[in-house]
């Protein structure tokens, strides 16, 4: 408590001291030209303010006007030319509707009644489908499949090749196989696919035993486009709606590096090679996009004087900007560089860095000199903060190991009595062999970390003095690799367990079974020292096992047990948290403590 009041004046003084040169300087910083927050106030105000003011009134706000306008006016002839497109597909599905209800063809070859009726419908039918793809100027072809029959008609318009029109009925019937199969469901409007790269408009219909349906190309689709009124260098195009990508007309997109990825609900400035506007209508009746661009220098054409300005304002932003830069790197960029440098240093560790004196404003003068006298007290206290935890710890892991006593030591030395009465001077020369190698194990209070093999010695002892002390009730298995047996572990945590394991596990009628396993374990990508300790016991009670969950000690009608907590505390200490300890019941009996060590090369 003392130390930290004496560690409390040293910071409160230092902070004293810094407000008196802070106070002192004041004056002298008050009507400075030195001053950074005058240099930094007056340049503000002579390089942002006209600039704000004309960028952001003169040249923002009439172009989004511009745009509005643009975007307005355009707006409608899309969704016009959409409308028609839409008011086609729908006729066409309307159509295709027809034939599925009312068509009695092709009723009758679903049906298949009879051979002669089924080709005279078959006849019938692909008349009538020629006669009346006249009258959809917008459709390509118009084809039926019957499932019974296997039935396939398709009348086209005169618009598509030979070799074209081969792969779609390929398509058109693989699809259709799909759909009998259930690889494939019927999509619910009309559809983009791709085809030789040719882009078409797919509808599947589907009645009990037959399909229906209608195929356009898209480009077909896009002639009449020409008409709208986009400018000199307006483009319209289709787009697809749910991929953004374009279907006619891509090169323009390429060329000019256009962003369709953006939402088509509203018009947007893409960005890109040249700036376009684009302006987008959506299909009701397919996964289609109607697309026209608008390049942005040809809309701004109307306004020579915004033009004016919208280049005379970046050419002067051009040129005072090399000098602004340089004006800000010397007065506040090459200063704070310097601190946020020597923090940075400070944080990985380094106390020694101090910021060199050079010309600078007052205020960074007065903060470096407040800094390198603040780092310089706080070296100083973190050294001796240091050294205290240091000796605090080393105290309480020495005082925590000395805790740790022998519990047997009456019991044993009425073992060498009763060996001396009975005259086995054997066994007394054993017993007080192991007694002697047990005590001055247990004293080496001052080591941290032992080898493996020397708490497995010291383990093996315990047992044998328990041995003598409880004839054929004690059985002791070990398993371990002979390469972890230089690895160092911290004393006494492996004989501990066992310790608790016959104290607490033998009884007058049972005899105990107590088995070590240590092995190398990988747990997060690096090594670490498993060690299992089990006994054939009576295990813990839930309430032993909630105390030591919680870290807490436990405390029965004998007394109060330190030696697992004793256990943790030291893990804690000397790992620094990284070690693992879990205290369970074996099935079907038992107690059970598996540790995890980290690997400890000094």
């Amino acid at each position: 408590m003392i130390k930290v009041v004496l560690y409390d004046k040293k910071i409160n003084g230092a902070l004293m001291d810094s407000e008196r040169m802070i106070n002192m300087k004041n004056a002298l910083t008050r009507i400075s030209w030195n001053s950074i927050r005058f240099k930094l106030v007056v340049g503000l105000l002579l390089l942002t303010v006209p600039t704000v003011i004309l960028l952001i009134y003169n040249n923002d706000y009439a172009i989004k006007v511009v745009h509005n306008k643009v975007a307005e006016s355009n707006k409608n002839l899309l969704m016009l030319y959409m409308e028609q497109i839409d008011d086609n597909l729908n006729d066409i599905d309307k159509y295709l509707t027809n034939i599925i209800v009312n068509d009695n063809d092709l009723q009758e070859l679903e049906y298949y009644y009879s051979e002669k009726s089924r080709v005279m419908a078959k006849v019938r039918l692909d008349n009538r489908l020629k006669a009346d793809i006249s009258s959809f100027s917008s459709i390509d072809s118009i084809f039926v499949y019957t499932v019974s029959g296997q039935d396939y008609l398709e009348v086209f318009q005169d618009y598509e090749s030979i070799g074209d029109r081969i792969l779609i009925s390929d398509y058109v019937q693989s699809a259709i196989k799909q759909f009998i199969g259930q690889q494939a469901e019927i999509k619910s409007q009309w559809y983009i696919q791709q085809i030789n790269e040719k882009h078409y408009l797919f509808r599947f219909l589907q009645t009990n035993d037959a399909f229906v349906g209608a195929w356009t190309n898209i480009e077909k689709l896009a002639v009449p486009l020409d008409l709208l009124n986009l400018g000199e260098d307006g483009v319209s195009l289709f787009a697809n709606s749910e991929t953004a990508a374009p279907i006619t007309n891509s090169e323009v997109i390429t060329h000019n590096k256009i962003d369709l990825s953006k939402s088509f609900e509203h018009y947007y400035l893409s960005e890109g090679k040249e700036p376009y506007l684009v302006l987008s209508q959506k299909s009701t009746k397919a996964n289609l996009s109607l697309v026209a661009l608008f390049p942005d220098k040809k809309i701004l054409d109307n306004l020579p004087y915004l033009r004016a300005i919208s280049l005379t304002v970046p050419i002067g932003g051009i040129i005072l900007l090399p000098i602004c830069l340089l004006v800000l790197r010397r007065m506040v960029l090459r200063p704070l560089n310097r601190i946020m440098g020597a923090m940075k240093r400070i944080g990985e560790g380094n106390l020694n860095v101090r910021i060199e004196s050079f010309p600078t404003s007052n205020e960074f003068k007065l903060v470096n000199e407040t800094f390198n006298k603040m780092i310089e007290q706080v070296k100083e206290l973190r050294i001796h903060v240091y050294e205290e935890k240091l000796n605090k710890q080393k105290a309480e892991l020495q005082h925590l190991q000395l805790q740790i006593n022998p519990h047997f030591y009456m019991n044993a030395l009425n073992i060498i009595y009763n060996l001396a009465h009975v005259r086995n001077y054997e066994l007394i020369q054993e017993m007080s062999l192991s007694l002697v190698q047990y005590f001055r194990y247990m004293f080496r209070s001052n080591l941290t970390f032992v080898p493996l093999k020397a708490e497995l010695k010291h383990t093996q002892n315990y047992i044998r003095i328990q041995e003598l002390r409880f004839p054929q009730r004690i059985s002791f298995k070990l398993n371990v690799p002979d390469y972890l047996l230089d690895m160092r572990v911290p004393p006494l945590v492996i004989q501990t367990f066992v310790e608790n394991s016959i104290k607490y596990g033998i009884t007058s009628e049972e005899a105990i079974d107590i088995v070590v396993e240590i092995e190398l374990e990988e747990e997060d990508y690096e090594p670490r020292i498993s060690i299992l300790i089990q006994d054939s016991g009576n295990g813990f009670s839930e309430e032993n096992l909630n105390e030591i969950a919680k870290g807490n000690r436990i405390e029965d009608e004998s007394g109060e047990h330190i030696g697992i907590w004793n256990v943790r505390r030291r893990l804690g200490l000397l790992y620094d948290g990284q070690a693992k300890m879990v205290v369970s019941n074996a099935v079907p009996h038992g107690a059970l403590v598996h540790l995890m060590l980290p690997i400890n090369d000094q």
